[in-house]
Order: C-alpha cells, then sequence, then structure tokens
C-alpha cells in the first residue's frame, strides 16, 4: 500500500509559543498586483492609482502599495505552512501596524510567533491560537505587523503525524 501525505497546516496541539515560523517563499509584489486589489476593493486613494500625483509628494515620491493588501498578504504568505485545512475561523485582528511602505518590485517576506494558545470553553476539539505576524521587505525592514486570533481544530483522532490519508 501506497502512503499519501496532504499537506496541511498544524492541528493546534503541534503549535509551539515562542518559535519563529519562516514562510517562504516571499513575495515580490507588482504593479498590476496593487492595482487590481485597490480597484477591487473599491479604495480610490490616488497615493495607490495615480503616479503623478504620488511622484509630486515627498517624502516616498511614487505609489504605495495598498497597506490592506500588505495585511492581506502577510496572512496569505503563512496559510500553508500554519493553517492550512486546519483553521475554523479567524476571530480577529488587532495591534495592525505598517511601519514603513511597501512599494512595487519589493518582495515581502512573512514571519509567525505564537504568543498564546488555549483549548476553546465552548468548542470541544477546538483552541484558540494567538499570531503575531510580521512582514518584512527585502532589506529587513518591517513593513507590516498584526496580532491575529484563530479557532484551530485539534488532531481527529486516528491522524497520523504525517497529515497521511
Amino acid at each position: 500500500m501506497t502512503r499519501h501525505v496532504v499537506q496541511r497546516g498544524l492541528w493546534f496541539e503541534e503549535f509551539e509559543t515562542d518559535v519563529v515560523y519562516k514562510h517562504r517563499p516571499g513575495r515580490t509584489i507588482t504593479e498590476a498586483d496593487n492595482v487590481l486589489f485597490t480597484t477591487l476593493t473599491m479604495n480610490t486613494q490616488a497615493l495607490h492609482l495615480d503616479a503623478a500625483f504620488s511622484e509630486a509628494l515627498p517624502p516616498f515620491n511614487q505609489r504605495l502599495v495598498n497597506s490592506m493588501f500588505t495585511l492581506s498578504t502577510l496572512v496569505g504568505l503563512s496559510v500553508a505552512q500554519l493553517t492550512q485545512g486546519t483553521i475554523v475561523a479567524n476571530l480577529g485582528f488587532s495591534d495592525i501596524a505598517f511601519p514603513k511602505p511597501l512599494f512595487h518590485g519589493d518582495t515581502m517576506y512573512a514571519e509567525t510567533v505564537i504568543t498564546d494558545l488555549r483549548e476553546s470553553k465552548s468548542r470541544p476539539g477546538e483552541g484558540i491560537v494567538t499570531f503575531a505576524h510580521t512582514a518584512l521587505n527585502q532589506h529587513g525592514d518591517i513593513v507590516a505587523t498584526a496580532t491575529r486570533k484563530t479557532l484551530v481544530r485539534k488532531k481527529p483522532t486516528g491522524a497520523t503525524e504525517a497529515g497521511s490519508a
């Protein structure tokens, strides 16, 4: 019989606090990414869409990547390693900050530290995981941080360590 391994995130019991989970590969942000996301979300901010307007404004003198795209990509980069197929729901975001902007052509890398784990009192078989996400550009500058609470499934009875099915 052939063993099958399915890529998945971590079960609640597999998360460890005070470990830095580095999510790779990174994601190079293009002009098309920024313009598409900005227009899809009806954000008409000229700093994202109007090159002539943005070039005339110090201190950056260029268009900025939409911060909501930055936040979405930061979380998205963590999914395959941490929550693919194991998350039940996002419970909330807090402490979101964008200390430096992202520009077209920058590459974003993400890291996550688990800051809190607790079993759900109301939902047996699930637990609450608190993530401290950090996005860095290709120079190592922090471009975004966010705290996210999620509801994650516990390992089902009979599930194997490698995610075999």
